[in-house]
């Protein structure tokens, strides 16, 4: 069921989170957020500009599973994020009508099924001319996303933080999981890979070439070691014009990019990565571009006993909410 008021439709408000001084943060809507939910078949789905969608996914995970608890986690810890950036002044919840449109209903025995699915889902999305704002699930979500998103805006821009660059060919021989795709989505044209930044990777590999296949395409490739002890804004601001304002660009964010001190609840941790004020430097830098699409992924819940991996995912979707074109500062 919905719970929007037809009457604030015609009158062009916009939803608002529900605030912890009118209900407390352990009660009200278990949505992102505490906003309205909407269905997606609804006919007040058609007049939403941003939807924050679930896919609990992870049998496309190659070590520690639980990404399937991810986006209600994450949901469950958004009731700590208050509807206006301070630093920023940014003020998404009065410049877009955004609600929570619920999950894709994967079939959790079948990968290959759930890819098609999720695309499927995301057709519908796109047919509501919804921008989606996502929380996974493992980063295999991302492909189908991208392929949906790609019917109706053509080749994108793709920005990528991540510790891994997942651009193998195949693992245990499968060309689609979460260690392949964005091998896949290059070869199958839908992002560009001279405007495609990856950022974050680090660590150990099966070969010193790991990350060369990207870079031979084009790829700006920024490994975590060049990020260490210095701001990211100057990054971001090289990004933006690599990419340009009208390229429509989506952003993709695995949460081990972060640190482990910082984000241990995921499935693939590595040491040494990225901190959560360089996170918010990548996101933040992110208004400018024409973004058309965002994820989070690879929150672990099980792995993330004091729940603050799923407390700054929730902070870093709502600056990704702040950093689509249009959301005006306060």
């Amino acid at each position: 069921m919905s719970n929007f008021n037809e009457q604030d439709f015609n009158q062009q408000s916009f939803n608002q989170p529900m605030g912890g001084n009118d209900m407390p943060r352990f009660g009200g809507p278990g949505t992102m957020f505490r906003l309205p939910s909407c269905e997606l078949s609804s006919i007040e789905a058609n007049n939403l500009d941003i939807g924050i969608v679930g896919v609990p996914l992870d049998i496309g995970a190659s070590n520690r599973s639980g990404t399937r608890f991810g986006p209600r986690s994450v949901r469950n810890e958004s009731v700590l994020v208050r509807p206006y950036g301070m630093y920023t002044k940014a003020a998404p919840f009065d410049s877009f009508q955004i609600a929570d449109i619920g999950d894709a209903a994967i079939n959790t025995f079948n990968l290959a099924k759930s890819i098609k699915i999720i695309e499927a889902h995301y057709d519908n999305i796109m047919a509501k001319d919804i921008k989606p704002v996502t929380v996974g699930g493992d980063h295999t979500i991302s492909l189908p996303i991208l392929r949906a998103l790609y019917k109706k805006h053509g080749t994108m821009a793709l920005v990528h933080i991540d510790a891994h660059a997942d651009i193998n060919d195949t693992m245990f021989g499968e060309k689609e999981c979460h260690g392949t795709i964005f091998r896949r989505a290059i070869e199958e044209g839908l992002v560009d890979p001279k405007k495609m930044v990856q950022i974050g990777q680090r660590a150990t590999g099966y070969s010193s070439q790991d990350f060369q296949w990207a870079i031979d395409q084009g790829v700006r490739v920024v490994p975590a070691e060049e990020c260490w002890l210095t701001s990211l804004t100057p990054l971001m601001a090289e990004v933006r014009t690599l990419i340009g304002k009208e390229t429509p660009t989506y952003l993709t964010f695995d949460i081990d990019g972060i640190d482990p001190a910082f984000a241990p609840g995921t499935g693939t941790p590595e040491p040494a990565g990225l901190t959560s004020p360089q996170a918010l430097e990548i996101i933040r830098g992110m208004f400018g571009t024409n973004l058309i699409g965002a994820d989070l992924v690879e929150v672990s819940p099980p792995y993330d006993t004091s729940g603050n991996t799923s407390l700054l995912a929730a902070n870093l979707i709502f600056e990704m909410l702040c950093s689509f074109p249009g959301c005006i500062r306060r």
